[in-house]
Order: C-alpha cells, then sequence, then structure tokens
C-alpha cells in the first residue's frame, strides 16, 4: 500500500533480486511513483518537470509484471482473510502485505482560518501545483513553522520575489533537528536574503477576506497581511488503516528490525514506520530510509535474514546552499563548529557523552563524506585535531 519512494524502492529490489511473485501497488495519487524532495525545490520553481521526477515510466511496471493502481487506496485491511478492501468496493487476497502508507501534513484548524483560500501545505505535486501558481514576485507570504520544509518554501519563494515572513513557535528555528549552532547558521542565512525570521512567536489565527486569506494575527497581538500562507508544522504518519487493524501503532506502525509488524505477514517500510535504533523508537522522514529500509526488507522477503540497520543521512537545499547531514543528533549534549576550506562553508560535529554521533555540512562536500565515513565505522576523531581548520580532514580517517 503507498505508491511513494518506499513503494518503488521495495517493488524494484524484489525485481532486482529475481523475485517474480506476483506484486499489486496500491497508490492513492494519480501519477506513478515520483520523487518528492524536488517539489519543494525545483518542481515549484518550474525547473523541472513531473514527467521528470518519475521513478520509471509505465512501460517499466508492465515489463516488471507489476499490477499498479492509481487513484485507489485500502479501506480496510482483513488479517484473519488476508484481504484488503478498495476503494472501488473490490478486494484483494494478499500473502504478504507492506504498508507504505508515509505520512500526511499537518494543516491548521478551520477555527483559526485553517480553510481559508491560499493556504497551503506541500506534500506531493498537486500541492506545488497550486501553489506554484501563488509564487508571484511582490506578494506577501508566511511561513507557519522553521523547519526544513518551511525554511525550503521560505526560499523558493524570496528566489521568485516574494516578500517572506516565518515565524516558529519554538525558542529557534529547526530546534527539533537540528542544533543551536545549525539553527544560527541558517538563520543568519535567511536574514542574508531579506526574510523575517520571527522565532517564539505562534500564530493566533488568519484573516479573511471573501473567502481568501488577507492577514495573520500573531500570538503577540501583532497583525501582518499576507496574501498566502505555507503550512510547514510537521507530518503525521498515516498508521490509522494499521492501528485498525489491530496492529501495534504509536504515530506510526511499529516494526521490527526486519520491518516485520506485530503481525508477522504484514510490513511497514518509509516514513509511516516506528523502528528499532541504538534502543530507542524513531520514525526516520527521509530518503535515504525510505530506500535503504525497503531494500533491506525486499531482501528479507526474497528469503534473507539480515536486520535493517539505519545509517541515516539527509539533505536539503535553500538558495545556493547545500546542507548535508549525516548520522542523527538526537540527544547531544555538545557540539564543535569547524570553518571550512571555502568561503561559507563550515560543519558542525555533534557529540553524546564524547561519542561523534553526526555531522551537518554546510557547503563543505568534505566534510560530509569524512562525517559520514567516521560514523559508518564507528570513530571518534581527536577533538583536539578537528576544532584545528588546519587539519585535513582525511588525515582523521587514518
Amino acid at each position: 500500500m503507498g505508491g511513494g519512494q518506499a513503494a518503488f524502492a521495495l517493488i524494484a529490489k524484489l525485481r532486482a533480486l529475481q523475485d517474480m511473485r506476483p506484486v499489486t501497488v496500491v497508490a492513492a495519487e494519480p501519477s506513478l511513483p515520483y520523487q518528492r524532495p524536488p517539489l519543494s525545490k525545483k518542481y515549484l520553481l518550474r525547473e523541472m518537470t513531473l514527467d521528470r521526477l518519475l521513478y520509471r515510466p509505465e512501460a517499466w511496471y508492465a515489463e516488471h509484471e507489476i499490477d499498479i493502481r492509481l487513484s485507489t487506496m485500502v479501506t480496510r485491511v482483513d488479517r484473519k482473510t488476508k484481504e484488503v478492501t478498495l476503494s472501488d468496493g473490490s478486494r484483494l487476497a494478499y500473502e504478504t502485505l507492506a504498508f507504505a502508507t508515509g505520512a500526511t501534513p499537518r494543516r491548521l484548524p478551520a477555527s483559526i482560518g485553517g480553510n481559508l483560500e491560499g493556504v497551503h501545505v506541500v506534500r506531493d505535486f498537486q500541492d506545488a501545483d497550486r501553489l506554484a501558481g501563488e509564487m508571484q514576485p511582490g506578494r506577501r507570504v508566511l511561513v507557519i513553522g522553521g523547519g526544513y520544509i518551511g525554511l525550503e518554501a521560505a526560499a523558493v519563494a524570496r528566489t521568485c520575489g516574494l516578500e517572506v515572513t516565518v515565524i516558529e513557535m519554538a525558542d529557534r528555528i529547526l530546534q527539533r533537528v537540528a542544533s543551536a549552532a545549525t539553527s544560527a547558521i541558517v538563520r543568519e542565512i535567511h536574514r542574508s536574503h531579506g526574510v523575517d525570521i520571527r522565532e517564539r512567536m505562534g500564530l493566533h489565527r488568519l484573516i479573511g477576506e471573501d473567502g481568501r486569506v488577507s492577514a495573520a494575527e500573531l500570538a503577540d497581538g501583532s497583525v501582518i497581511p499576507a496574501d498566502l500562507v505555507i503550512v510547514g508544522i510537521g507530518v503525521a504518519a498515516n498508521d490509522a488503516l494499521a492501528h485498525d487493524a489491530g496492529l501495534e501503532t504509536a504515530n506510526g506502525i511499529l516494526v521490527d528490525s526486519h520491518g516485520r509488524t506485530s503481525d508477522a505477514a504484514v510490513f511497514a517500510i518509509g516514513d509511516c514506520a516506528v523502528l528499532p535504533w541504538q534502543g530507542m523508537r524513531i520514525r526516520l522522514e527521509s530518503v535515504q530510509n525510505a530506500v535503504d529500509q525497503a531494500e533491506a526488507i525486499a531482501a528479507v522477503l526474497a528469503g534473507g535474514s539480515e536486520p535493517y540497520d539505519p545509517k541515516p543521512w539527509f539533505w536539503s537545499d535553500q538558495y545556493d546552499v547545500k546542507l548535508q547531514i549525516a548520522g542523527f543528533g538526537l540527544g547531544h549534549d555538545e557540539t564543535l563548529v569547524r570553518p571550512g576550506q571555502r568561503e561559507g562553508s563550515v560543519s558542525v560535529w555533534y557529540f553524546r557523552q564524547g561519542k561523534l554521533i553526526a555531522v551537518d555540512a554546510i557547503n563543505d562536500a568534505k566534510a560530509y563524506v569524512t562525517g559520514k565515513k567516521l560514523l559508518e565505522a564507528g570513530v571518534t576523531p581527536n577533538r583536539a585535531l578537528l576544532a584545528d581548520p588546519q587539519v585535513d580532514l582525511k588525515s582523521l580517517l587514518a
């Protein structure tokens, strides 16, 4: 179930492993599976078209004997009979079922104006199409939420010549996903491009005129004009169907290291899966996890037994800045900021109880590659050498 990155990676890997069992993909969207990261960047800027985002053309699915059903949803899972009911009323029997249902953007409640015209989220190509039509120079956009999605949208809007205000309820932007040092670097990048960033600032309500948003009243009582609003306040895992089927859920579908749910015949992969990692339960919202986990579970389905051990990495493009992240900085207690060799390049190294756990590299590919290799090898570099910008990072791998 699902037609995104994880679903495609699973079926592609199954066929690459010569597993030719019958496969049916049930996808709610009207499009064949496509890349999502460019939606809030190049696709929104109209630098890429949808056909260029497709993982494979339609003929590929027929050639690989994959039945893909678009604009279709599973409405019920009956684990006793091993059948799913589809939105057209038909039923499908299964031997193995995989949830790749992803996540849904959180929206503003209608009681504070979330249902006004001009209020947008960005999750699929149709969302991006609606927003692209509004990206007109000189217009005023309010971005609610200072996470990666909100900041990427802010960067695109500013590139298009819009006046941009970002509000974030937390003490700082990127608070949930990055260190204070990284937040400071990214904040300065946006402010240098003319974005008005207001932290520790909530939204009281949106104000409408003839059914369309025209302004926003903020938590401090101030009112700012807004021709459109982009909501980037996180996502909720699509786990309701799994919950209704009696599977274990907790803002996501709980799985073991082989992707199995509490039912051995049912798996979950990608953004909807809550997986074990270093003694914790986490949900990784990233392309890397969707692909790596799906391919690992495909190998299990094809007869393998190797558990999935996540090696997290992420990226974000904002203006001409590339932020690359290796590892997972959750629970860090110390950071070290290292200037890069080129102007504007810098990296932030995360430690927990003295151990390297993550690296944020801003326009610094060498720091990202080195950090990723150190993390994969389980090596924590000498702190004094790391702090010295004159020391070649490659020497830390010796």
